[in-house]
């Protein structure tokens, strides 16, 4: 009960965050100097690339460790993650179309880091499809850690894209050396940030609640076929 409330409560907090958010982004930071108004879409866009990359993060982690400790606990989180990080990623190809399209002319082209970022969705989406199609689950946990630690490869590789090659793609936001923005405009950045982690944590905490209840389902299940 104590832990519906607070998930409750968090997810409360993440929406609230979310909508304050994009008031920042769409009414409080002027537009950018070169390209207008709809530079106000990276307040969104960078944001939920973030997630993304965080999301899989997390699979990356725990699924090190469930190959370690062969921990369920471990290999439900992972799953959990990688759900959002394959929604968050979606979002952020989205977007970034939204974005591209009146700042190059189209909406997609082979860009470095919009080819790995593709890729890295490509990547989870399966993972999420190996999953449904093993059922014993050792089996199925095992073979998805390894995508999960493999796959995370491409996310240094997509954030170093605009880095090592020569692409559209504006280079990142904010770097070592600092962010090359008004303090308005740095401040609704990290605001949105702070607020589309929130969400993914809220939207983590349900799913591997789900997962847990699920397990405890299965076991009572087969429980009961044994008994029978």
């Amino acid at each position: 009960m104590i832990g519906r409330l607070l998930a409750n409560g968090l997810g409360i907090l993440a929406l609230l965050a979310v909508v304050v958010g994009l008031y920042l982004a769409f009414f409080y930071v002027p537009p950018d100097t070169l390209q207008g108004d709809v530079q106000r879409i990276m307040y969104i866009h960078v944001p939920t690339a973030w997630v993304a990359f965080f999301a899989f993060f997390v699979v990356f982690l725990a699924s090190i460790v469930y190959l370690w400790k062969r921990l369920p606990e471990a290999d439900r989180l992972a799953y959990a993650s990688a759900e959002i990080g394959v929604l968050f990623t979606a979002l952020t190809l989205i977007d970034g179309s939204i974005w591209g399209k009146p700042t190059w002319g189209t909406w997609w082209t082979w860009d470095a880091r919009l080819t790995t970022t593709a890729i890295l969705f490509v990547i989870y989406v399966g993972y999420l499809m190996l999953r449904s199609f093993i059922d014993e689950p050792e089996r199925r946990a095992r073979l998805s850690a390894l995508v999960g630690v493999v796959g995370f490869i491409d996310v240094p590789i997509i954030y170093m894209s605009v880095l090592w090659f020569r692409t559209l793609h504006q280079p990142p936001s904010i770097q070592r050396g600092g962010a090359s923005m008004p303090d308005a405009m740095l401040f609704t950045l990290l605001f949105n940030f702070g607020a589309y982690t929130l969400l993914y944590l809220f939207f983590l905490v349900k799913r591997v609640r789900i997962e847990s209840l699920q397990a405890i389902l299965d076991t009572l299940s087969a429980e009961k076929a044994i008994h029978d």
